[in-house]
């Protein structure tokens, strides 16, 4: 283990202090596309984190431990570059849970019909 010089260690109080405005930080909701520029294929999900979304989903791909079985196959059968991911829709922060979740199944329901894709779970 490398020893980490004390000087760059944050102290108890500023650790608490990033920990908070963590915590503090909002979430934006979205509904999101994979796009496989290959083939064409497009995928559509939807989740209360979609800026961090991408890093999650590619991970599980890279690793062969993607949850939809299509899309797993087809990142097996191309190269990472050649899959896109875009964000479709923004939802707002003061939502309501109920809301948020109808909201997105609602317009996740209308980019899987407009881009003709396939749904993914919601992530």
């Amino acid at each position: 283990m490398i020893p980490v010089p004390p000087s760059t260690v944050p102290s108890l109080a500023a650790r608490k202090a990033l920990i908070a405005d963590y915590k503090d930080t909002p979430t934006v909701a979205g509904v999101y596309a994979v796009i496989c520029a290959a083939t064409g294929q497009a995928w559509v999900g939807q989740t209360r984190h979609i800026d961090t979304r991408w890093n999650g989903l590619s991970f599980t791909l890279k690793t062969g431990s993607g949850r939809d079985p299509s899309l797993q196959a087809a990142w097996n059968a191309h190269t990472p570059d050649d899959f896109r991911f875009e964000q479709l829709d923004r939802l707002p922060t003061d939502l309501s849970d109920l809301r948020l979740k109808d909201e997105l199944k609602e317009r996740a329901a209308r980019w899987t019909a407009r881009l003709q894709a396939e749904t993914l779970l919601p992530g």
